[in-house]
């Protein structure tokens, strides 16, 4: 019986670590929600900067594409 009553019983060092664990995870989620932002940034402006260099190629003779 003891070694079930010692066994529910959570030190301060454990309580530690799974703090620390849970601000970490926390972390991390920002970390890759910001990574994801910046991504989708990055591919707007290489679109944006394809469609531009496409249209100074294209100069005044532009014709819209047929669909």
């Amino acid at each position: 019986m003891a070694k079930a009553l010692f066994g529910s019983v959570v030190s301060g060092a454990e309580l530690r670590v799974l703090e620390e664990n849970a601000v970490l995870r926390a972390r991390v989620r920002r970390l890759e929600h910001e990574l994801e932002q910046l991504r989708t940034q990055r591919d707007a402006a290489r679109d944006a900067a394809i469609a531009s260099e496409l249209l100074n190629l294209a100069g005044d003779n532009a014709e819209p594409a047929l669909a």
